[in-house]
């Protein structure tokens, strides 16, 4: 692979590459970010087996990360408040761009692309107002803002394109924060999570309100089918230790649908959803609690299927046959009628897999 990134290099500098794809950088599947034993941070490009594909350096915690729906590169985003984007180019292993958030806002981990790659749209919080934006960048213009309008909510975390679709999801988590007061949630009491759909301009399309007695449910990650169908994973912000749903499913234009394990499963998951992916073809999904030790799966009616535990665990990511998953101990596995660990690495992954 170094020999392979040195060629491409070259290429590039001479100007005679010609335009490169995700192939030319061994078809990776899922992006993750990871801390390595030395206290380095980097981004990996990794195959569904677990295999590595490529690694970028980082120069800190990463959270997600937004992959081109064509080229091979890759934005990474600081853990949450963060105030940097780093895009990079994943055959050479150079940075192209550092984005940062405008004064008075900072990105919340996530973003994705317009589905021909000309956009970039990242979650914000614009802090002083207490309320979400989205923000836009231009790839063809050297990622610059070329603007932004509302997430629909407070707290905008996850945002994702719909298959096939120009609509953009987003999950706003309904809690309201300041760098002032670092992860302090400023507003426990008065929180109102939703899911929303918006056009690339920002134009609401649909807003999804969870019942009032689940209103301290922060809706966080996202996850969906290709014919729309949206899967949510949510954080309990409210008394620890009850059973509430922690899934949540809906079709823009419907109905929500929650899904909860037995009770004993659904306490033991703290009350907390680190990711959440969608397995459409095989109707299942996955969600992970690195605070609970266990992947919980359920249909795509929402119905509880089964648990695996695997200590700190939280990427997810759909295969052809199942799920993969990442832990904070550097363990890769296989989920599919059992949990198979595949390998045990120096490093410490974080929250998400991304798939590319």
């Amino acid at each position: 692979m170094t020999t392979r990134r040195a060629f491409l290099s070259t290429m590039l500098a001479a100007g005679l590459a010609p335009r490169l794809g995700w192939a030319d950088v061994g078809c990776p599947d899922f992006l993750a970010a990871a801390r390595l034993a030395d206290g380095s941070h980097a981004l990996f490009g990794m195959g569904a087996d677990g295999s590595e594909r490529f690694a970028i350096p980082l120069p800190g915690r990463g959270h997600a990360a937004a992959a081109h729906p064509t080229r091979p590169e890759a934005v990474a985003f600081a853990r949450r408040p963060g105030s940097f984007a780093l895009i990079s180019d994943c055959a050479s292993g150079t940075l192209l761009q550092s984005l940062q958030a405008p004064a008075g806002r900072h990105f919340y981990g996530h973003g994705c692309f317009s589905g021909d790659g000309a956009l970039l749209f990242t979650t914000e919080n614009d802090f002083e107002h207490g309320t979400g934006r989205i923000g836009i960048w231009a790839r063809e213009e050297n990622y610059r803002r070329i603007g932004e309008f509302s997430s629909g909510g407070i707290g905008p975390h996850d945002i994702l394109r719909l298959p096939g679709q120009d609509v953009l999801v987003v999950a706003n988590g309904g809690i309201r924060t300041h760098p002032d007061h670092g992860r302090e949630k400023l507003n426990l009491d008065e929180m109102s999570p939703s899911l929303t759909y918006l056009t690339p301009s920002g134009a609401l399309l649909d807003r999804v309100m969870l019942p009032d007695d689940l209103r301290q449910n922060s809706i966080r990650h996202l996850a969906a089918r290709e014919d729309g169908l949206v899967a949510f994973a949510m954080q309990w912000q409210g008394e620890p230790g009850l059973p509430l749903p922690l899934l949540g499913l809906h079709r823009r234009g419907g109905s929500l649908r929650l899904g909860s394990a037995p009770e004993p499963e659904q306490i033991a998951m703290a009350g907390y959803v680190g990711s959440i992916a969608f397995n459409g073809s095989a109707g299942r999904i996955a969600l992970t609690s690195p605070r609970g030790g266990r992947a919980h799966l359920f249909d795509d009616d929402g119905d509880f299927l089964g648990a695996m535990r695997r200590p700190d665990i939280c990427g997810i990511g759909a295969t052809r046959d199942g799920f993969v998953a990442t832990d904070g101990l550097g363990g890769i596995s296989i989920l599919g009628a059992h949990l198979m660990p595949q390998a045990a690495l120096p490093r410490a992954w974080d929250n998400h897999l991304v798939t590319i």
